[in-house]
């Protein structure tokens, strides 16, 4: 194998409140490839199954951008930001892993879910629905998504009245009517209106 591919996506673009999370991640030949799916068609025990298995025999990383960032340069940004960090953390992984596995390779490209590609320093080509599509960005978006609600879940923790573990920050009418009744969490997102 002389080209690997590494899927890029994200996870908390559409939230008023907490991270955007997004993965970056690499797999092997041998991988189990039915076991993936874009993350929002998977339940949350396949996600949590399907995590657990690419964390142990793919390459990956992972970035979080926290809302303070998010309400300074954008959401877009923020999301893009997230995806580079991902990406140089799974290339900091990758020799060692290669080794591991014994794949051999003379560079990297990546396919990033949506309209954008992050600064990066491989070709990278964007695609929307791509989670849909490129196992490798299905893998990373079952990353992003299970990082993410465990992150909120945690959250939820420190800030039990706001309903984070159930929602995870999105603009449900329950969120939205929380917000309204107590006023922005400490992880709320100012640039967002609810």
């Amino acid at each position: 194998m002389k080209e690997l591919l590494c899927g890029l996506d994200e996870a908390g673009r559409g939230p008023i409140a907490g991270p955007v999370v997004a993965a970056a991640v690499i797999l092997p030949k041998d991988f189990p490839f039915e076991i993936l799916n874009d993350s929002k068609k998977l339940s949350e025990k396949k996600r949590c199954e399907a995590e657990k298995i690419i964390k142990n025999n793919a390459c990956w990383g992972v970035g979080i951008v926290e809302h303070e960032l998010i309400d300074k340069i954008n959401i877009l940004k923020a999301s893009l930001y997230a995806m580079q960090i991902a990406y140089e953390m799974a290339m900091q992984r990758l020799p060692d892993w290669a080794a591991v596995h014994n794949v051999a390779y003379e560079h990297v490209r990546a396919i990033a879910d949506g309209t954008f590609c992050p600064a990066i320093s491989c070709k990278c080509v964007c695609e929307p629905k791509a989670d849909g599509k490129y196992h490798a960005v299905m893998a990373a978006s079952i990353v992003a998504k299970t990082c993410r609600d465990a992150i909120m879940i945690e959250i939820d923790k420190l800030y039990p009245e706001y309903g984070y573990a159930r929602h995870k920050g999105y603009p449900t009418a329950e969120h939205v009517r929380i917000c309204r009744e107590k006023g922005p969490s400490p992880i709320q997102r100012k640039t967002f209106n609810y």
